[in-house]
């Protein structure tokens, strides 16, 4: 006897649109449409700064938070792509943390340079579905910066890369998410240890995979490294599309799609198919800088 299905049941899909933020010396935010169209600059608010972090929590909207002068504020995403003024300072200072969603509608940001070149932090700060950021919690794994987060597997997510104190070149080291929140000890590495790069979810129809792309090593490169719906990081992908560069930002779009841009004081684009095919450089639009950061909504 086959199941019943029924006739209006959803299939877990992706924010449709997003939006870059921040970065350089602004706060300008550029729009992305459903289709990947993205938009000419706007007027930010918000404390203009780079190097910060960004995740989708409530399932329609999206943070922007911490950034360069080690700040704790927190900048709302609304679920039309309007970005709040500076929300309250809550807890540890620090720039270049990595951002990620996790159990289907909250968020975290993890890790990040406290002090620059001498301190650094793996402390998480759990965003809840109203967009509430909690204070810290005690860190777990390698206390690093320059890294990045993604989500997987639908409501899990998984923090990569970046640079210790004990490894200034970078590492490989992963960390997992679970999807109450609970971040796991380090993974040993997969793919070429590097800082300053960039990750996203994608996938249809779940958005249930990730990736990791781009970044610095000696000198920067445009490699990537696909997340399985289990949370396996892979080895490196050719890197034959992309213009190569760091301090990039990236986010999914169309509701199983992504993009990484702008970044190496670029304005750049490069679309990411359902499948997790990168595509080559897409004609930029709004104002090319790096340190920027991108989330989705709707």
């Amino acid at each position: 006897m086959f199941p019943i299905i029924s006739g209006n049941t959803a299939i877990p899909e992706g924010n449709k649109e997003g939006l870059f933020a921040f970065g350089g010396t602004s706060n300008t935010r550029n729009l992305i449409s459903s289709a990947g169209v993205i938009a000419s600059d706007a007027s930010g608010a918000g404390t203009a700064r780079n190097n910060l972090g960004a995740c989708e929590y409530g399932d329609d909207k999206g943070i922007f938070g911490y950034g360069s002068g080690k700040v704790n504020m927190s900048n709302l995403v609304s679920n039309t792509g309007v970005v709040s003024a500076d929300g309250p300072s809550v807890g540890t200072g620090r720039y270049t943390p990595g951002a990620c969603a996790y159990g289907g509608d909250k968020g975290i940001f993890g890790y990040g340079n406290q002090v620059a070149g001498t301190t650094y932090a793996n402390v998480t700060n759990k965003v809840s579905n109203l967009g509430v950021v909690a204070t810290d919690t005690a860190g777990v794994g390698t206390a690093r910066y320059a890294l990045t987060a993604c989500e997987y597997g639908e409501d899990k997510g998984i923090f990569g890369y970046g640079s210790s104190q004990a490894q200034t070149a970078g590492t490989n080291l992963t960390n997992k998410v679970s999807n109450a929140g609970v971040v796991a000890s380090d993974t040993a590495g997969v793919g070429t240890s590097r800082t300053w790069l960039s990750a996203c979810a994608y996938g249809a129809p779940y958005m249930d995979k990730g990736m990791f792309g781009f970044g610095s090593i000696s000198p920067i490169t445009n490699i990537t490294n696909l997340v399985s719906n289990t949370g396996v990081v892979s080895a490196d992908q050719a890197a034959t599309t992309g213009t190569a560069r760091s301090g990039l930002a990236s986010t999914q779009y169309g509701g199983d799609k992504a993009m990484f841009g702008f970044g190496g004081a670029s304005n750049i684009i490069n679309k990411v198919s359902n499948a997790g095919v990168v595509a080559s450089d897409t004609s930029g639009v709004g104002t090319a800088r790096d340190g920027l950061e991108a989330c989705s909504f709707n």
